[in-house]
């Protein structure tokens, strides 16, 4: 072989090696930013329904409630299950309105505590649904009362026992402004 044979054959295998690493520093950053997106999941405020802004939720950790108030051992078995929703009937909303489904029996929520919930969400006049914590087989997590979800549960929340399940109708001026809403909300737990 002659000298310039064998300068690019070395440029070659350079050339391939140099695309492999690149290659492996892709995946070891993808993998890096998925496990650090998932990982603030329980950190960070991004609810959808709920949520003052546009992000997606993201739910809590799993489907039963953080351990905090105690209040997690004496949940009605009815919070079990997902509810089933309907629409609403005349409209369009002039204000909120919450009504007990499932009564609870824990502590009463008040603003600026932890909240688990599950929920679902419906346009008041009816429709698909819109967003829900059963879905994605897991509750979703938030301060309440602080700003960072949409004034009707900021609202409706606090006065709220844990273990309840509510139905919160919500005029479109305390939720996205475009639309009237109809929540199932089961408050999990508070802290």
């Amino acid at each position: 072989m002659t000298d310039r044979t064998v300068a690019a054959n070395k440029r070659r295998t350079q050339a391939i090696a140099g695309g492999v690493a690149g290659a492996l520093v892709f995946v070891v950053l993808a993998v890096i930013f998925f496990v650090v997106r998932n990982g603030d999941d329980d950190k960070q405020e991004t609810a959808s329904a709920p949520a003052a802004t546009a992000a997606a939720p993201e739910p809590a950790t799993s489907s039963a409630p953080a351990a905090g108030s105690g209040a997690a051992a004496s949940l009605s078995p009815d919070l079990s299950k997902e509810p089933e929703i309907k629409p609403g009937t005349g409209g369009p909303l002039t204000k909120l309105v919450i009504t007990p489904l499932v009564p609870g029996t824990g502590p009463v929520v008040k603003s600026g505590q932890t909240v688990t919930f599950n929920y679902k969400l419906i346009p008041y006049k009816g429709g698909a649904v819109m967003d829900s914590s059963w879905s994605r087989h897991q509750p979703f997590t938030s301060v309440i009362g602080a700003g960072q979800l949409i004034a009707g549960w900021d609202q409706g929340i606090p006065g709220q026992k844990v273990g309840s399940r509510i139905q919160m109708d919500i005029p479109a001026a305390l939720a996205y402004k475009d639309q009237d809403l109809r929540f199932i909300v089961d408050i999990l737990d508070a802290q």
